[in-house]
Formats: structure tokens, C-alpha cells, sequence
């Protein structure tokens, strides 16, 4: 007997197919894509043969964005159009970042929207994620053309200190862009993983994460088969921009420097960065530049004095790094490795004070810029489906405590950060009243004691309660943390059943409405498809009422007087007008007057063949 095969839902109905699955880090400075080919991971570069995308954007009015190095390029001359650094904005309101000293020297021209940032350009306001979603787009079909085919799934990859709302914001990007997001990886992790199956290494192990916008540090066990994070904490403020912004500052300060305009700044800040990068490799450097009122700046710095304008930047991705160690309840002498991730490490001064406090060298033999995104392609790879030599499990951790708000302005922790994911617990609560027959569930997360001090992420209203005495209802409340991070919180009373529940969409990511709208702004060739499909289907049913009608009058014109036949094939005519010059609206227009002008027709022919169909017929026969 033979077997029937049935394909899982959603899959490929071919088991032993390769599925298309890539691992995207989504940078502040730049973002690579990667796969798996032939059981390796490896970073897919461009046709010009480049791997790493600028993440930055350029909006024109009337002409598709510019992505990338030329983007890149154009920064100098138009920064106000040109917006880069997105990720440090996305999940944000200004409120958010007004307090960041950096964002005093934006160029950028922000709206008045209370919850989310947005920015101003000749192509319209675009947010953070408009802005990601563009750099996805470019690097999902740099994947497609690479792959040869339409992807089945992605991994993207987030700093490990992002917020509810920082990650939500980067799956509505992800959604925007087309993509199939299975899972939203933590950076840190995505690092271990790409070390612990490409170097074997078993042991705990830091990552230390200093990246263009963010950093993160995490600690991990790596075993044959597991990867358990143990802590993560981190800065999602501090990155590599901080330290071209505390240089771009020291050069206005030797030059007198005070008010710039947009394109003077951009320009200075730009070289700034070159100067970063080029005192990696050389002792001192040379600023130089001509600005737009004519004054030339021409401004020598040394390794030794950028490191020390710097140091105190470094210090402060060691406290994170403490705070880790303490969660974990690890000491150095339990450390195996620290694996450098991002390229803002490749600064010696950072390695240097990494190797001081942890007393090892740390481990530089995978490419820093990289290693987070071949970390993401092997997370892909398993999560489409692919079969793996290596079967291994990822443990991941919430970074973040997860709790609402009870009486006074408290905070009552359900989850406490560092617990793996995906996790649930619920709590039972009770009212503060008597009588209460209803209760706000105010979702907020933090590790501070007041809700003053901590993140709201949501909130939502239980009724139905039935009236009792102050704490004799007990209300159970759930919350759900899924492996992307993200939370669902419902409450239930208990006595009734009652119960209301949320899929936390936080204050500062988007709507389902919201969404709904962007994906249509965004998709601009699908709107002109989509108009096309409408004016063929228009035809489609014009034509086919027009040889109805046509038909019916070669048969049966003896049932209507020559005015009512001159109206049916004026209203004829304006269809097959309609079909040739008009839209899909004007089409379906013309096809109700014809309708309407056939009405009386159609119901003459209507009774004569009931008549055809009786005649001969008597009533026991009916």
C-alpha cells in the first residue's frame, strides 16, 4: 500500500528541499546579510563585490531612495535628505533622545509626533523604520539575486539591551521591507553562536559588543549541543558614533568653532569618524577641510591624545560588564574567552582595557564586523527547517524585568530580567477597594522600584469583577514573553472567568493601523500592479456583458420599442469606450448603466422563457 505524503503548514511540500534562509545584522554603522552554502556560513557581498552596506539613506522627491555607500556619499552635501544611524532612534520619541548629547549636532528636521520619531525630507516624513525597512530592502534582494529565489525566512539580529519597544519597531521594519522574520536574536548571542560551532569552544564566555550606535555584553556557556546566556546587560546609547562624536567635538573646540551650518557639520563629523578609523593603524593623522564660508581647517591629533579623549567612554562599557558578572554570579577566574563583536573594537584602546580587566587577550579570530551576522545565518538555517550536522539549542534571556503597576506607584516584577526565553509566569493580584468591579493592568518594564522610573509599555482595563469586599478577588495575571523578546499579558478573575487580554504593542512602536497604512505607502510598484489587476478584471466582466447583451438582443429584440434599443446601444458604445481609454472605476461605472439600461429587457426575456418553459405543460406536470 502506498503512503500519502502531507506537507507541514507553511512548508515547502519537498522534505528534503533547501529552504532560503538568511541572518541580517541590521547595524547602526553598517549591515551585512549572510547564509549557509554548503554547510558553511559565509556574508553575501553585492555585484560591485562589497559585503558591508552603509546604513544610510538618502530620500529625493520623485526618485526611489538611495541606500548605501552612495547614500553614504551624499551625506556631506544634502545631511538634512540623508539619515543615518537609524537604529539609534527606532523604538524612540523625542523624548527619548532629547536628553543625548549628540543629538544636539542632528541636522535632521524632526515632526511633532509625540510617539515615535520622525523626520522630516523632500521625499515626505520618514521614521527610523521607514528608514531601516529601505536598508532591508537593499539587502533582501542583494539575498534573492544571491540565492536565487524568494527567501523563506530571515534572522535579524537586535542589541540585547533593546526594549519591548526598540524590538517591535524592528519587526514593523522587517515587515515593511517583505521579510519573514523567524526570530529576533540577540546580537551577543548570534556572536557566541558563529564561535561555538565555528572554533568548537565549550566554557562560559563574554561577548563584548561595541558597535557603531549600541553596546551589549553578555555572558554565555557554550557546550557541545547548548548555548545558554546566563546575563546580558549593556548601553543601547554608547557605540562607536560616541567616539567620532567626542572627537567631532574636541576639533570645534581647537578650531573656535561654534555654530555650524548642516552641511559644515556633517562634513566635520564625517572625517572625524576617518580619523577614528585611520588611528587604528597610524600614530597621528591630519584633519583637514574647507568649510563653506572659505575658513580652512587644518588640525593634527595623536593616538594618545584621541585616547584619551575617549577613555572615559571605554570605562564606561566595563560597568555593564561588572553588573553582567554579578547576575551570573561569575567571577573572572571562571571566564574562558571574550569575544570582540563590533567594529568599534578594533580601537586599541578598547582592547587594551578589555585585556587589562579580564587579564586574557580576547578572541579576534573571526571578523568583528561579521561574526554577528553569520551568527544570525546558522539561527536561519535551523529555524527554516534545513537539516543541521550539529544539532544545538539556543537559550536566550529576557534583558529587561517585566512587571506592572500596583498601589502607591509601585512596581510588581513577574518576570525578572536574565530569565530565558521563551518563559511564562503569572501572579495573583487583588483589589484595593470595596466594591471594585474593574482594574487597569499597566504593563511596565525596568528594574527600578517606581513605575515613575521604569518604561510603560502598555496598559488595560479587566471589568466585570464581581463587587466584593478589598482583597477578596483574585486576579491572575499571565505574562508571555515569545523568543523574539516580545510580550502578551492577559488577566483573568477568577471566581467568573472574566478576563481581558494584550498583545503589548508599546507606546512607541506602531498600530496594526499604522502599519497597514506604511505597507501601502511603501509599496509603490504594488499599488500600480494592483490597479492594473483591478482595470483587467473591470474588462474581463465588460466584455462578458457585452456579448450577453449583444446575444440577447440578436434573439429577442422584438420585446423592446426602438428608443429603449437606441438607449441599450448608446450604454453598449460607452462600455467599449470604457474598455479602451478608461479606468478600472470608469469601466465598472459604464458596466451599471448598461445593467440599468437592460433592466426592463432582461425581464422580458425573463417571462417569455418561463412562457417557453410552461408551454405544453399541465399543472400536475409542473
Amino acid at each position: 500500500m502506498a503512503l500519502l505524503q502531507i506537507a507541514e503548514p507553511g512548508l515547502s511540500s519537498a522534505p528534503h528541499e533547501h529552504r532560503r534562509a538568511v541572518g541580517i545584522d541590521l547595524g547602526t554603522t553598517n549591515s551585512l546579510v549572510a547564509t549557509i552554502r554548503s554547510g558553511h556560513a559565509e556574508c553575501l557581498a553585492d555585484e560591485q563585490g562589497r559585503i558591508t552596506l552603509p546604513s544610510v539613506v538618502r530620500y529625493q522627491q520623485d526618485c526611489p531612495p538611495e541606500v548605501g555607500t552612495d547614500a553614504l556619499k551624499a551625506q556631506r552635501i544634502d545631511p538634512a535628505n540623508t539619515i543615518s544611524s537609524a537604529k539609534r532612534l527606532i523604538g524612540r520619541s523625542l523624548d527619548d533622545i532629547r536628553n543625548q548629547s549628540e543629538t544636539r549636532y542632528l541636522p535632521y528636521h524632526f515632526t511633532n509626533d509625540e510617539r515615535i520619531i520622525s523626520i522630516h525630507t523632500r521625499a515626505g516624513n520618514k521614521t527610523p523604520i521607514d528608514v531601516s525597512a529601505d536598508i532591508l530592502r537593499v539587502l533582501k534582494t542583494r539575498a534573492e539575486n544571491s540565492l536565487g529565489g524568494e527567501l523563506a525566512g530571515v534572522v535579524i539580529t537586535v542589541p540585547a539591551y533593546f526594549d519591548d519597544a526598540q524590538r517591535q519597531a524592528t519587526k514593523d521594519a522587517a515587515r515593511l521591507a517583505g521579510l519573514h522574520v523567524l526570530r529576533l536574536l540577540n546580537e551577543p548571542t548570534a556572536a557566541a553562536i558563529a564561535y561555538g560551532l565555528d572554533n568548537a569552544a565549550e566554557g562560559t564566555f563574554i561577548v563584548y559588543d561595541l558597535g557603531g550606535g549600541t553596546f551589549d555584553v553578555s555572558v554565555l556557556t557554550l557546550s557541545r549541543g547548548l548555548f545558554e546566556v546566563k546575563a546580558t546587560n549593556g548601553n543601547s546609547a554608547l557605540g562607536g558614533d560616541d567616539f567620532d562624536q567626542r572627537l567631532f567635538c574636541w576639533l570645534l573646540e581647537q578650531n573656535k568653532l561654534s555654530q555650524l551650518n548642516a552641511q559644515d557639520s556633517a562634513l566635520l563629523q564625517s572625517l572625524s569618524r576617518a580619523a577614528k578609523e585611520a588611528l587604528t593603524n597610524e600614530a597621528s593623522t591630519t584633519i583637514a577641510a574647507t568649510l563653506s564660508n572659505g575658513q580652512q581647517i587644518l588640525t593634527d591629533i595623536s593616538r594618545d591624545t584621541f585616547h584619551q579623549l575617549t577613555q572615559p567612554l571605554v570605562a564606561k562599557t566595563l560597568e555593564p560588564v561588572k553588573q553582567a558578572m554579578r547576575d551570573a554570579n561569575i567571577s573572572k577566574t571562571d571566564i574562558k574567552g571574550v569575544i570582540m563583536v563590533g567594529g568599534a573594537t578594533r580601537m586599541l584602546h578598547v582592547q587594551q582595557a578589555v585585556a587589562t580587566f579580564f587579564g586574557q587577550t580576547p578572541l579576534n579570530n573571526l571578523n568583528p564586523d561579521e561574526v554577528v551576522a553569520l551568527g544570525a545565518a546558522m539561527q536561519a538555517n535551523v529555524l527554516v527547517g534545513n537539516k543541521n550536522d550539529d544539532e544545538w539549542l539556543l537559550l536566550d534571556v529576557t534583558p529587561l524585568s517585566l512587571g506592572l503597576e500596583t498601589y502607591g506607584g509601585l512596581v510588581e516584577k513577574v518576570i525578572p530580567r536574565n530569565s530565558t526565553l521563551p518563559t511564562a509566569r503569572a501572579q495573583e493580584f487583588t483589589t484595593f477597594k470595596d466594591g471594585q468591579t474593574a482594574m487597569m493592568i499597566h504593563v511596565v518594564q525596568g528594574e527600578r522600584e517606581l513605575v515613575s522610573d521604569c518604561r510603560s509599555l502598555a496598559q488595560f482595563t479587566l471589568r466585570g469583577i464581581p463587587p466584593m469586599a478589598a482583597g477578596a478577588a483574585r486576579i491572575r495575571v499571565t505574562f508571555q514573553v515569545d523568543a523574539d523578546g516580545l510580550l502578551s499579558v492577559s488577566a483573568r478573575e477568577q471566581t467568573t472567568g472574566v478576563q481581558a487580554h494584550i498583545e503589548v504593542k508599546p507606546s512607541y512602536g506602531l498600530d496594526d493601523t499604522v502599519i497597514t497604512q506604511m505597507l501601502k505607502d511603501s509599496f509603490t510598484h504594488a499599488q500600480a500592479d494592483a490597479q492594473q489587476r483591478a482595470r483587467a478584471e473591470a474588462t474581463v466582466e465588460a466584455e462578458s456583458m457585452i456579448a450577453a447583451v449583444s446575444s440577447a438582443l440578436t434573439l429577442d429584440a422584438d420585446l423592446i420599442s426602438s428608443e429603449e434599443q437606441q438607449a441599450i446601444q448608446t450604454a453598449l458604445e460607452q462600455t467599449q469606450h470604457q474598455i479602451k481609454h478608461g479606468h478600472a472605476q470608469d469601466i465598472r461605472d459604464a458596466i451599471h448603466s448598461l445593467s440599468h439600461a437592460t433592466d426592463e429587457f432582461a425581464a422580458r426575456r425573463m417571462n417569455r422563457n418561463i412562457q417557453r418553459a410552461l408551454q405544453g405543460k399541465n399543472v400536475s406536470e409542473i
